[in-house]
């Protein structure tokens, strides 16, 4: 996926594309798009590596990981 930040030397922030009628893109805060892409290969680690089931992996972490922040914040 590709990135809206130039590389400047600072932490790029990555985007998510932006959808049809919205504003802008969503931002990730820092280290969140990290986080996922982990559980994400965690997750498909897990199902034997069995390719074809990448953005099903994707939105399970994505899942997985607000769900850790949400309990984290309680």
């Amino acid at each position: 996926m590709r990135t809206n930040a130039k590389k400047t030397g600072a932490v790029k922030k990555r985007t998510l594309p932006v959808a049809v009628g919205s504003p802008e893109p969503i931002e990730l805060p820092d280290g969140m798009w990290d986080r996922i892409a982990r559980k994400a290969h965690e997750l498909w680690e897990q199902r034997g590596r069995q390719d074809g089931n990448d953005l099903r992996d994707w939105f399970d972490a994505e899942d997985i990981v607000m769900e850790e922040i949400h309990e984290a914040r309680e």
